[in-house]
């Protein structure tokens, strides 16, 4: 895809988007993504050497090999979303093989799917595109249902099947979150131990999240300051890189009232604007600055929008320095050629040269 579809795709926001100056943290100032990230940046930490080897691995399959930036194609959403409704839209997916083929197809870096599903494939593709074991999985068949990340699987799981990592959500916020980081730490550690890279999907989770002022409800689950927050306690534990939304708004501590979390003045006025861009940088920032690669999600499926939203997504992670994107429902839920066209698209633009670091 060239630049000139890529503009177009984004309309309106175009020139916002592709011409932005980032003037509150500079990329002077970040770890950006390259060819060389591993040499430059990870081989500077406390990662086992075959650690390096398995991120190198993920930067150096598919389209983007070599390049820095990575493209994931994530399948976990039938544990909790529920097979039917996940499946219904395209039904091939109800085989896990297809789950495979699409990744391969689309020239993926990596496949990121639960444990049934690899176990399934292993044999057959462990050696041809790197494997992502999701550990825990929030499910909704328990009666009344609740919003808990639990293990699945294990670390040694990950390893016999061959995974070159293994990744993880902890639900930012939630009154599980606790829990789930020590879990998730002592898994990480686990994993780092047995040569495999580490991915942490930093979710927030909490109704209070919603906040209802003069009738209007405004969600700040994707806050840039909350999600920040989430991305700097991600890191902490080590992840390798960090899986979060990308941010639609801001001010999440200040709505949620004095008593909740400490805040800046500089967060708001200073390290942060309102331009979409700024708003991701400032989720970079919270990633080690770009240490830790941060890749936004593609999120659900709306339709005809599907391929002009994920370009937009890509477009504002890779400007704000985020490594990639990794996308699921908007290329499953159709026609596995449908799927593979928007992926491509994703990846064209991080492939596009004219597309730089804002």
């Amino acid at each position: 895809m060239q630049y000139g579809k890529i503009e177009a795709l984004l309309g309106s926001e175009a020139e916002s988007l592709l011409t932005h100056k980032c003037e509150t943290i500079s990329k002077d100032m970040l770890s950006l993504p390259g060819p060389d990230f591993v040499d430059r940046v990870v081989s500077m930490s406390d990662r086992p050497i075959p650690v390096l080897r398995a991120m190198q691995t993920l930067f150096s399959h598919g389209r983007l090999a070599n390049t820095g930036y990575i493209s994931i194609l994530p399948v976990d959403q039938g544990i909790e979303h529920s097979a039917g409704a996940s499946f219904g839209p395209n039904p091939i997916y109800f085989d896990p093989e297809n789950i495979i083929k699409l990744a391969i197809e689309a020239g993926c870096n990596a496949v990121a799917t639960t444990l049934g599903v690899l176990g399934a494939t292993a044999r057959k593709y462990a050696h041809k595109i790197p494997f992502v074991l999701k550990l825990n999985h929030n499910e909704l068949l328990t009666y009344p249902n609740q919003y808990d990340q639990v293990l699945f699987a294990s670390v040694k799981q990950a390893y016999e099947l061959g995974a070159v990592a293994v990744g993880a959500t902890i639900y930012f916020g939630s009154e599980f979150a606790t829990r789930q980081i020590q879990e998730i730490s002592k898994a990480f550690h686990e994993a780092h131990k047995k040569g495999m890279a580490t991915i942490l999907w930093c979710y927030l989770r909490n109704s209070a999240f919603k906040i209802k002022r003069d009738d209007k409800v405004t969600d700040y689950h994707a806050s840039a300051d909350l999600t920040g927050q989430a991305n700097h306690l991600g890191v902490t534990i080590e992840a390798d890189i960090i899986k979060q939304k990308l941010p639609e708004n801001n001010g999440g501590y200040l709505a949620m009232g004095k008593g909740y979390g400490k805040t800046s003045k500089e967060m708001y006025d200073k390290l942060t604007t309102e331009h979409p861009i700024d708003l991701a940088r400032y989720q970079v920032a919270n990633c080690y600055m770009g240490r830790a690669g941060l890749i936004n999600s593609g999120g659900a499926s709306g339709g005809a929008s599907d391929l002009s939203e994920a370009v937009r997504t890509a477009v504002v992670n890779k400007r704000a320095g985020g490594m990639g994107l990794i996308l699921g429902r908007k290329a499953f839920q159709r026609p596995m050629s449908e799927g593979v066209q928007i992926i491509n698209a994703v990846q064209d633009v991080y492939l596009c040269k004219e597309i730089t670091i804002a």
